[in-house]
């Protein structure tokens, strides 16, 4: 049975199990207690999709409005001649067949990895080794673009990635709890409304089912979603 500390289960005591309007839930988590760090915020979205089927798949990325709280160590699979700007852009290391090999040695002290279409022949043999750690190059979030430049400041500066799990749920980092209340609105419905958009031609009934937000050390407290 999973732990819960004398501080969450009080926390607990406290939530309300009805849906609440976004103002409510944001209200709801502040009043939670507080700990020795900024928590992170995240919002969980359980979908009507079929998560076999492969049409009906969520993933991408998003920029959120005032980002998440918090930078990310990128790293780029980029030709020679990119390496330079790669690391001014932010990239902690960049290259090709080296980076690879420090990759394939067991290096993963990285966040997001950025790749050029001209190597991903190469970086193809690391899908054993990232794709478990939900770090492998895909254009379907944007990592894999021929604007490695681009991509690595929008990365390194909190931009989101989000993929529907087994069950049909896709979580999201949406900021922190000391964001002001203005600022984690904007940025959850701004995660909600690109979700809403994502919605696959072959989901049935209901598409979003249920919505939640938690912070790190905190319930989670369910969104009226009708008015989201």
């Amino acid at each position: 049975m999973q732990f819960r500390s004398k501080r969450y289960k009080a926390d607990a005591q406290k939530a309300v199990k009805d849906p609440l309007s976004l103002d409510e839930v944001i209200k709801k988590l502040k009043t939670f207690a507080s700990t020795k760090f900024d928590q992170t915020v995240e919002c969980v979205m359980h979908l009507g999709i079929d998560p076999k089927q492969a049409d009906q798949m969520i993933r991408g990325a998003i920029s959120l409005p005032h980002g998440i709280g918090k930078s990310r160590r990128v790293v780029a699979f980029c030709d020679d001649s990119e390496v330079e700007a790669a690391k001014a852009a932010g990239a902690i290391e960049a290259g090709s067949d080296e980076l690879i090999k420090k990759i394939s040695d067991g290096w993963l002290d990285f966040d997001v990895a950025i790749a050029s279409p001209k190597v991903m022949g190469k970086v193809g043999k690391l899908g054993r080794v990232l794709g478990p750690q939900g770090k492998m190059p895909s254009p379907k979030n944007g990592t894999v673009t021929a604007d490695v430049v681009t991509a690595i400041k929008e990365f390194a500066a909190g931009k989101v990635e989000f993929r529907n799990d087994s069950g049909g749920n896709v979580h999201g980092v949406v900021g922190k709890l000391s964001f002001d209340d203005t600022k984690l609105k904007e940025n959850i419905q701004a995660f909600i409304d690109h979700i809403k958009r994502s919605k696959p031609s072959g989901a049935k009934g209901t598409y979003i089912k249920k919505v939640c937000i938690s912070a790190t050390m905190s319930p989670s407290v369910v969104l009226d979603v009708s008015g989201a």
